[in-house]
C-alpha cells in the first residue's frame, strides 16, 4: 500500500516507468557483469600464471637434470681413465685440462688421492698447495662416501661459494685410489647460470633454485645465494611434493604464484614465481578498458530507450488498423510513428509491438536452428555455405582455418560422450573468444571446426590460429586436464581460386600438423 502511494505521488506515466526500469536494469546488469568479469579474469589469470610457472620450472628442471647427468658421466669417464694410470702425472693433468676447457660445465677440476692430497688441478691460476691435505666439505664427502657426490653449497679454500661434484677412482682390482672432482661457482657466469636463466621476466616473474637443505642455489639477487629460505608459506609443500604449483607468501611477505619442479640428479628444486599483485593489476586494467568501451554503448542504449518511450504514444484507431498486418515489414516503423495520448492507447501499442517482435523472433529462431549446430551454437555446413556465397559474391578475400581436436575419440572412449560434448563446448567457447566479431565460427563435423576469417592474410590468420591453439593447450578442463588441437590454414584466393580446393588445402595442412606430432599450426 505504501509503495502504491509513493508511485501515485510521483505521478509516473508509462514512458517514465519504461525509462526508470531500463536505467535500473541496464545499470544493474552493467555492475554485475563488471563484477563477474573481474572475478573470472582474476581467476583465469591466476590459474594461467600457476600453470605457466609450473611448466617453465619443469622445463628448466628437465634441462638442468640432463646437464648434470652429462657432467657426472664426463667425470665418471675420466675416473675410469685415471684408474688405469693414476700415478701418471701427465695423464692426470691432461684429464683435468680436458674437462675444464672442452666445455663450459666446470669452473675448476681437482684430482685427489685417497688421503685428501691434491695431485692435479685446473686451471693453473688456482695455485693450490699440493702439500696440504684439503679438509673442505667436498673432499670430506668424497673421501668418506667413495661414490658419486653432489654437495650442498659451501665455501671453498679460495672463498668461492661452490657446489662440488666428484666421482671415485678405482684401480683394476677395485681398490680405492682417490677421486676426480669439479667445482661449479654459484656466483660466476657458467653454463648452469645460462641454463637456469635467473633473470626477471614478464610482470616481474623470476626463478630461483633451492637444495634439499632449504638453501638457495640460484637467485636473481646474488646476495641471497647460499642462504637458507625462511618464512615462506609454501616451502613445506614445495619440499614435500617436489613438483606442482602453489600460491604462497615469500620471506619478504609478498603474495606470489609459484610453480616448482624437482631435479633428481642433484635433489634441487626449481621455483618459478610471479608477484600476484603485478598479475592482478592486469585484470584491473582490463576492467577499466571494459568500462571505457561499454560506457558509450550504454549511453547509446539509453538514447534508444528514450526515443522508443516517446514513440509509444499513438492513436488507438491507427493501431487497430495495423493489428492485422503484423507480418508486414513496415508495421513496426508505422506503429512507432504513432503518438499515444492516453493510457489505453499506450498499452495497446506496447502489446502490438510485443506481438510483432515475438512473431519476427520466431521466424529468426527457426532460421537460426536451420543454420546452426545445436550443441555449440556455431554455424553448421548450411550456415557456413551462406557466408561462402556472400564472400564469393562480394569478392571478399578470406582465410580458412581448419581445426581438429587431438585424440578426441580417446576422450569419448574414456570419459563418455557427455564429457566429449563438454569438451566440444569448451573448445567452441575458446575459438569464439579468440576470434573477431566478423569471423564466422563453424562446426562441420564431430570434432572438426572451421573459422572463416574475412579480410585476413595468411600471416594474420596464422596469429589467430596460434592464439586459439595456445589458449586451448594452456586451459585445463575439469577431470580431463589439458587437450590440444591441430590446425591447418589456407587462403582464398591466395592459395587457390577454387574455394573447394582452398578447403582441401587447409585440410591437407591439418593432416600435416597431425603427422608432425599434433598441437601445432601449419600454413
Amino acid at each position: 500500500m505504501i509503495f502504491k502511494k509513493i508511485i501515485y505521488s510521483l505521478q509516473l506515466n508509462l514512458r517514465k516507468l519504461i525509462l526508470f526500469l531500463a536505467i535500473f536494469s541496464v545499470l544493474s546488469l552493467f555492475i554485475i557483469s563488471l563484477l563477474v568479469n573481474y572475478y573470472i579474469q582474476k581467476n583465469q589469470l591466476i590459474e594461467n600464471s600457476l600453470s605457466v610457472n609450473m611448466e617453465y620450472a619443469s622445463k628448466i628442471a628437465r634441462g638442468t637434470n640432463s646437464h648434470f647427468k652429462s657432467m657426472l658421466q664426463e667425470l665418471d669417464y675420466s675416473a675410469h681413465v685415471l684408474g688405469q694410470a693414476f700415478d701418471n702425472d701427465q695423464i692426470r693433468q691432461a684429464e683435468v685440462n680436458r674437462l675444464k676447457f672442452q666445455s663450459n660445465y666446470f669452473d675448476s677440476l681437482i684430482i685427489s688421492d685417497r688421503h685428501g692430497n691434491i695431485l692435479s688441478f685446473a686451471p693453473e691460476k688456482l695455485q693450490l698447495n699440493k702439500n696440504v691435505v684439503n679438509t673442505t666439505l667436498g673432499f670430506k664427502m668424497s673421501l668418506t662416501q667413495q661414490k658419486t657426490v653432489v654437495t650442498p653449497p659451501y665455501y671453498s679454500v679460495k672463498n668461492n661459494l661452490i657446489v662440488f661434484l666428484s666421482q671415485p677412482v678405482f684401480d683394476q682390482n677395485r681398490r680405492y685410489l682417490g677421486f676426480i672432482g669439479a667445482a661449479i661457482y654459484l656466483k660466476s657466469d657458467n653454463i648452469l647460470n645460462e641454463l637456469l636463466t635467473i633473470k626477471y621476466r614478464y610482470k616481474n616473474s623470476y626463478m630461483y633454485v633451492i637444495d634439499s637443505n632449504q638453501r638457495i642455489i640460484f637467485h636473481p639477487d646474488q646476495q641471497l645465494i647460499g642462504k637458507e629460505v625462511k618464512n615462506n608459506t609454501g616451502l613445506a609443500t614445495i619440499l614435500t611434493e617436489k613438483n606442482g604449483k602453489i600460491r604462497l607468501i615469500n620471506s619478504q611477505g609478498i603474495d606470489n604464484l609459484a610453480g616448482f619442479a624437482h631435479i633428481p640428479t642433484t635433489d634441487w628444486i626449481v621455483v618459478s614465481q610471479q608477484p600476484t599483485r603485478d598479475l592482478l593489476a592486469q585484470a584491473s586494467s582490463i576492467i577499466v578498458k571494459i568500462i571505457a568501451g561499454m560506457l558509450l554503448f550504454y549511453v547509446f542504449i539509453f538514447f534508444i530507450v528514450w526515443r522508443i518511450s516517446f514513440l509509444i504514444s499513438n492513436p488507438l484507431a491507427q493501431l487497430a488498423k495495423m493489428a492485422s498486418h503484423l507480418n508486414s515489414v513496415e508495421t513496426d516503423q508505422k506503429i512507432k510513428q504513432i503518438e499515444p495520448w492516453y493510457y489505453e492507447v499506450l498499452k495497446f501499442k506496447l502489446s502490438l509491438l510485443l506481438s510483432s517482435q515475438q512473431f519476427k523472433e520466431k521466424i529468426s529462431e527457426l532460421n537460426f536452428y536451420v543454420n546452426t549446430d545445436p550443441l555449440t551454437g556455431f554455424y553448421n555446413r548450411r550456415g557456413m555455405r551462406l557466408f561462402l556465397d556472400e564472400f564469393q559474391k562480394s569478392g571478399t578475400p578470406f582465410a580458412v582455418i581448419s581445426i581438429d581436436i587431438d585424440h578426441f575419440k580417446r576422450i569419448n572412449d574414456i570419459y563418455g560422450h557427455e564429457t566429449g560434448d563438454l569438451v566440444l563446448k569448451n573448445i567452441a567457447t575458446t575459438i569464439e573468444r579468440n576470434s573477431r566479431d566478423i569471423d564466422a565460427c563453424c562446426r562441420i563435423g564431430g570434432e572438426e571446426f572451421i573459422v572463416l576469417s574475412p579480410n585476413s592474410d595468411l600471416n594474420n590468420a596464422y596469429h589467430l590460429a596460434e592464439r586459439i591453439r595456445q589458449t586451448i593447450a594452456n586451459t585445463k578442463i575439469e577431470d580431463i586436464g589439458t587437450i590440444t588441437v591441430s590446425i591447418g590454414i589456407a587462403h582464398w584466393p591466395i592459395s587457390d581460386n577454387e574455394i573447394s580446393r582452398v578447403f582441401k588445402l587447409a585440410d591437407d595442412k591439418l593432416y600435416v600438423a597431425k603427422a608432425e606430432g599434433r598441437n601445432r599450426v601449419k600454413i
